[in-house]
């Protein structure tokens, strides 16, 4: 945790039958990582990692964003080797290859014309 999310949404999947956690995303306002709205810290339990729960989240966070909250722009820092997915989810890559915690990272944008 850091101080983003306690102004941040937190979009979270639970077990069936259970109130344990398995996957979770933040969604962060304008401002706060970057100008735009602002997708982060996507986590799938081991477990439960190969079933297709990311991009579930994933399209889930965009459709809140810019269906409920009405924002036609989204920035994300994702893994360089995730890039497919992020391109798949509509995403562009929007930046030159960065070190981001010793990871290789781009930056990628979301935006509806």
């Amino acid at each position: 945790m850091d101080d983003k999310d306690q102004c941040a949404y937190h979009l979270f999947l639970e077990e069936e039958d259970s109130t344990t956690v398995i996957a979770l995303l933040r969604i962060l306002p304008e401002n706060i990582a970057y100008d735009d709205m602002a997708i982060g810290r996507v986590i799938v339990k081991k477990s439960y990692r190969g079933q297709g729960l990311s991009r579930i989240m994933m399209k889930k966070a965009i459709d809140f964003i810019t269906e409920d909250l009405g924002k036609k722009r989204i920035k994300l820092s994702g893994q360089a080797y995730l890039t497919e997915f992020y391109e798949d989810l509509g995403f562009k890559k929007v930046s030159d290859l960065y070190l981001e915690d010793g990871i290789d990272h781009y930056e990628f944008l979301y935006e509806i014309k």
